[in-house]
């Protein structure tokens, strides 16, 4: 599966006077991606399906209450409206009315042996797939993605970014990405605020991390006034980064997330990344159920990082490319209508024109790719 593999240069165009440097983004061969056999596609969408009622449980178990609906733009949501008490009633939003969300609200109130038993075969399938072509993170990264889901952070609007993210999306798409650089570095995106109210209220980030015992400590940022947005273990690649969206005209300072009990720092078109995010699975030994972003937007996303990194970044900005390439070709050959949902997403942002030109520039092998874009996006 996936698009013939092409070689590409890496190189600095010579700036011009008064000017800074571009770096010309083309990546090194990359093999064709390997698709994950149907057989093992089938456990996945089971285990998915386990790790959502099973976190269902964790939310809306204990509570009694009754279920009800809301219209907003159109769509269809559920939400879940606690009985009476002495502070009066609480509304908790649940999820889109689809079928998998009906599902968890069927089996509301599964007895705690129930539970224990899905967690032994919760197990056995995160095995399974490992054998059947799935790609586990690391056992580290697992743990700490785990104890942060256990916490409540993907609960809590936490969406799990970056290469990790990269990694659970292709098994989620039923791939096995030929090419994903492995990093212990754990991206958790979110934005400053939620709309919707869950059952707890927040969560603590510095604390699940120190509760580990693997070392965690804040990393000092460039200035020492401000709070920490990553905490790492020293001498180890083990790294966890906090980010939020930022504002188009203010400053890139770290702002602090009272749910997360924590600070985030603020990246550009972060808004436009976590406005779509599904649930997918983190697995090694055992399975987390995560959320990541919608996988076209996660593509064109890339592209836009990509072109806005430096040259120090050049290592980093290949990888994006790399990914988005990968990404984005697979979408278009199986699932099209994904990324005109995404390109929509982009005009609204006004990123449309700016894509393309990260296509044109990054991507230019890929020749029915940048067609679509074109022939989409006009230019």
């Amino acid at each position: 599966m996936g698009k013939p593999s092409h070689t590409k240069r890496v190189a600095l165009r010579k700036p011009p006077a008064g000017g800074t440097r571009k770096i010309v983004l083309p990546y090194a061969e990359i093999p064709a991606n390997s698709t994950i056999p149907l057989e093992t596609q089938t456990l996945y969408a089971e285990l998915l399906e386990r790790l959502r009622g099973l976190e269902f449980e964790r939310t809306f178990g204990h509570l009694s209450g009754n279920f009800g609906k809301k219209v907003k733009a159109g769509r269809t949501y559920w939400y879940f409206r606690t009985s009476e008490s002495g502070q009066g009633r609480t509304e908790f939003f649940v999820g889109p009315d689809d079928t998998g969300t009906r599902k968890l609200m069927a089996h509301h109130g599964t007895a705690h042996q129930e539970a224990l038993e899905g967690n032994r075969a919760i197990e056995r399938l995160a095995s399974m797939l490992r054998v059947g072509g799935c790609a586990p993170l690391d056992a580290a990264s697992a743990r700490v993605i785990d104890a942060l889901a256990s916490g409540g952070v993907f609960r809590f609007g936490g969406v799990l970014v970056g290469t990790q993210a990269f990694i659970v999306m292709g098994n989620l798409l039923g791939v096995r990405w030929s090419h994903s650089t492995r990093t212990q570095d754990i991206d958790i995106g979110a934005f400053k605020t939620m709309e919707v109210a869950v059952p707890q209220a927040s969560t603590n980030v510095p604390g699940t991390l120190e509760s580990l015992q693997m070392g965690f400590l804040p990393t000092p940022g460039l200035d020492p006034r401000s709070p920490s947005t990553s905490y790492s273990v020293r001498g180890k690649s083990l790294r966890v980064d906090l980010l939020t969206t930022a504002s188009r005209r203010g400053p890139l300072a770290p702002i602090y997330l009272p749910r997360f009990q924590a600070a985030a720092l603020p990246l550009p078109f972060m808004d436009y990344l976590l406005s779509e995010s599904v649930d997918a699975v983190a697995f090694s030994g055992g399975a987390t159920l995560v959320k990541v972003p919608n996988p076209a937007r996660f593509g064109f996303h890339k592209l836009l990082v990509a072109e806005a990194r430096s040259v120090a970044e050049q290592a980093k900005a290949a990888k994006d490319v790399a990914q988005a390439s990968q990404l984005l070709n697979l979408l278009l050959e199986q699932r099209p209508g994904d990324l005109d949902l995404a390109l929509e997403g982009l005009k609204e942002k006004t990123l449309t024109k700016r894509v393309l030109r990260c296509a044109k520039r990054f991507l230019k092998g890929e020749a029915n790719l940048v067609d679509y874009l074109r022939d989409r996006i006009g230019g």
